[in-house]
């Protein structure tokens, strides 16, 4: 809902400046202040605190250890308290963090998420300097920062790991840099019991009886509201490489990289030394003489807590094509507000190909949703000449504007009648910036049946966790295709290679092997390029031989794999030691899921989660890290300012994805007529000072008449009938 009165209150001014006179009015440590940005906060003008992060990454392997710090900085003669809102990867296993302040170095302490909350409050209140690490979403955090006292800069140092994904053969890291947009969705006339404030900036309403993620509040975003003479060139990187296998190729698509050393190990930063957070940073490589792998398994034995195994396996390599039947391709077409620009011609080039690649046995659907949903034709049609063009012809006049009502389109994707002796395939095209991502994975899980669900993240900023969740609940694949100039081939690629799982039914025999606490009691299907990752605990060392079966086009296949698990005598590689880590964080992730899409009621859950993260020291969603300086920071609290850290407008993403300058409730509305109006005129309030209350004072008469807010806009049987295959597997 759009509030005039806090817009009033929360109007921005501009203060451009050369970034010597800045130095001249006070140490600028972070060095990169060109400009200053001035917000009204309770009455008084504010300089909003300004951040520099750095990533530091050692990637061994297929597993990345990161430390992320970020310093903040208050450009004030004002005591601040700080509020970041940042992304992180969705897998990522947040283990440990530090606050450094003049010389001081505090470990910060897991607690649950209430404790946390409280010793942050505290300190805040006596003057201490403190931070707090909040988890809204698998991939949305929030640090806080209390006490921000002018001209003395405090940084946080987060550790966290994450295993590295393969997709199209090649490993795939990618590391989040922004946050975009969320809708929220249509207002809904629902009855509230009393809000539980579980943080600072996080709150869960309690509905029935479920508990519901509030989003934090969005802040205020520098391309939307700023000049363009501000410096945000905040980012930097340094990264190091090494494997056991010679690394064959390494590349980013989304950053210009300096990149040095050898096949055995490599360096690499940002080319320009740093970088806009404005878009995810995604690094790709290759190894070599791993044509022939197709399975094997990592372990690591702690004498506390036991053994940890990470397994990886790939499908057998046979032609893809051959595992092709009859198809229903049902394509959803996000059109909504934050996808005008390059976003929706992606997704155009995409259809275009997927549309003129479709096979003359195939059938197709054609939805586009945003407020609303609409059809291309109510039932799938053969994928006739004809009717292809006129397809064709449908996608060519799509435009973007407004909402992001995606759980109504995903319904009616599944809502007609499935054509005789097909597979039915979603695809689904969007950029996922939704705020009630539980809705819509619950629906998806809900109405999946036998179909698959393959999603493509189209932008710079995607929603991964709600893409990738949606497509496991799919038994399909996420791919994205980024806003660049190279978007009409990538997208192109994807949608001629709209492929079917190659390993289907997969399965383990563990043939006496005792083990526990798996990650994945469900295996999803197996598609050309992707690896499975499955995470367990042991307790018995030793070699012992296992069976991976699965289906292979309706036929019966079977993988028998030596394995090694590690005793508490055997010499543990330091890479190996993430390993309870990252189990630790599988576990965590799959009964967050199960919580979310039960309805949020499950009590037995949110104490496993909460012990969870409390045994290894995990940031979860009832987890949290605070710091807290001994001495005193601030000798006068009651004058501390709350300011969040500003933005960059995510790239390739349009204005009217941002909700009047997101300085006022937790959703991101996408907004066209009049609120498009608003962000313009105060996009402008430099030049028209003294005309913007009588505008929207105007507006305001406005809305109050009409009530219109928007415009729509071993032990192998071999007597069984199976044929060795070269790559290990065994065919019938």
């Amino acid at each position: 809902m759009f509030e005039i009165t806090r817009v009033l209150s929360l109007l921005f001014i501009f203060v451009v400046s050369a970034s010597s006179d800045a130095g001249a009015e006070q140490p600028d440590p972070l060095g990169k202040k060109a400009g200053t940005i001035i917000a009204m906060l309770d009455g008084q003008q504010v300089e909003l605190p300004l951040l520099s992060s750095h990533y530091d990454v050692d990637v061994v392997g297929d597993i990345a250890q990161v430390t992320l710090s970020q310093t903040f900085l208050n450009p004030n003669d004002v005591p601040l308290h700080a509020t970041y809102l940042f992304p992180l990867n969705q897998k990522a296993a947040v283990h440990a963090m530090e606050m450094e302040l003049e010389g001081q170095r505090v470990v910060a302490q897991i607690k649950e998420k209430q404790e946390a909350s409280a010793v942050f409050k505290q300190a805040k209140a006596e003057g201490k300097a403190a931070s707090l690490l909040t988890q809204h979403r698998p991939n949305m955090f929030t640090q806080d920062i209390a006490n921000l006292m002018p001209g003395k800069p405090i940084t946080v140092h987060l550790h966290y790991v994450q295993s590295v994904s393969k997709v199209d053969g090649a490993y795939e890291l990618v590391v989040p840099m922004v946050v975009g947009p969320r809708y929220e969705g249509a207002a809904e006339p629902v009855q509230l019991d009393k809000p539980d404030v579980m943080s600072g900036s996080d709150e869960v309403d309690v509905v029935s009886g479920w508990e519901i993620d509030r989003l934090p509040a969005y802040p205020q975003v520098i391309a939307v509201s700023t000049s363009k003479a501000i410096d945000s060139r905040r980012v930097s990187l340094d990264m190091s490489m090494t494997a056991a296998l010679p690394i064959s190729g390494l590349w980013s698509t989304t950053h210009n990289l300096s990149i040095s050393g050898d096949e055995n190990k490599k360096q690499a930063t940002f080319e320009k030394t740093r970088e806009v957070d404005n878009k995810d940073f995604v690094l790709r490589y290759e190894l070599a003489a791993e044509t022939s792998v197709t399975a094997g398994l990592d372990s690591y034995y702690e004498d506390e807590k036991g053994g940890f195994f990470s397994l990886l396996i790939e499908p057998p390599k046979v032609p893809v094509e051959a595992t092709i039947g009859k198809r229903e391709l049902v394509f959803v077409l996000d059109t909504s507000g934050s996808m005008g620009g390059t976003p929706i011609a992606a997704s155009k080039a995409f259809m275009r190909a997927a549309i003129n690649n479709l096979r003359s046995d195939d059938y197709f659907r054609i939805l586009r949703f945003a407020n609303e949903t609409t059809a291309f034709e109510e039932q799938s049609l053969i994928a006739s000449e004809h009717n292809k063009q006129a397809g064709l012809e449908y996608v060519s006049g799509l435009y973007a504007g407004g909402g992001t009502e995606l759980n109504a389109a995903l319904k009616a994707a599944f809502g007609t009648q499935q054509p005789k002796d097909t597979t039915r395939i979603v695809v689904f095209l969007t950029d996922g910036y939704i705020g009630n991502e539980r809705k819509v994975i619950q629906t998806v899980s809900n109405r999946i049946g036998n179909a698959r669900l393959y999603a493509f993240g189209v932008g710079s900023s995607v929603n991964r966790f709600l893409l990738e969740a949606l497509a496991a609940e799919g038994r399909g694949y996420a791919r994205y295709v980024g806003a660049d100039e190279s978007f009409h081939e990538t997208a192109e690629v994807f949608a001629k290679d709209l492929k079917t799982p190659v390993l289907t039914d997969v399965s383990i025999d563990w043939n006496g092997l005792a083990v526990e606490e798996l990650s994945a009691t469900k295996l999803p299907d197996l598609f050309k390029g992707r690896a499975l990752r499955v995470l367990g605990r042991y307790q018995k060392s030793g070699k012992h031989t296992i069976f991976i079966n699965g289906r292979v086009n309706g036929q019966a296949a079977r993988m028998p794999l030596e394995i090694e698990l590690s005793g508490r005598t055997q010499q543990q590689s330091p890479e190996k030691k993430a390993l309870p880590i990252i189990w630790a964080r599988e576990q965590i992730f799959a009964k967050n899921r199960e919580y979310a899409i039960g309805g949020s009621s499950n009590l037995a859950l949110k104490n496993e989660i909460t012990k969870l993260g409390l045994d290894h020291s995990l940031q979860t969603r009832f987890t949290s890290f605070v710091a807290v300086s001994e001495t005193l920071a601030n000798h006068d609290p009651k004058s501390t300012v709350s300011a969040s850290v500003p933005l960059p407008q995510v790239s390739g993403v349009a204005t009217k994805a941002y909700p009047n300058l997101n300085l006022s409730g937790s959703s991101a509305p996408e907004p066209e007529g009049i609120m498009g109006l608003l962000i313009v005129i105060m996009g402008l309030v430099a030049r028209f000072r003294q005309n913007l209350v009588s505008m929207v004072r105007s507006l305001r008469s406005f809305i109050t008449r009409t009530g219109q807010r928007s415009v729509p806009l071993e032990g192998l049987d071999r007597s069984l009938p199976y044929t060795l295959r070269r790559d290990g597997w065994w065919l019938d």
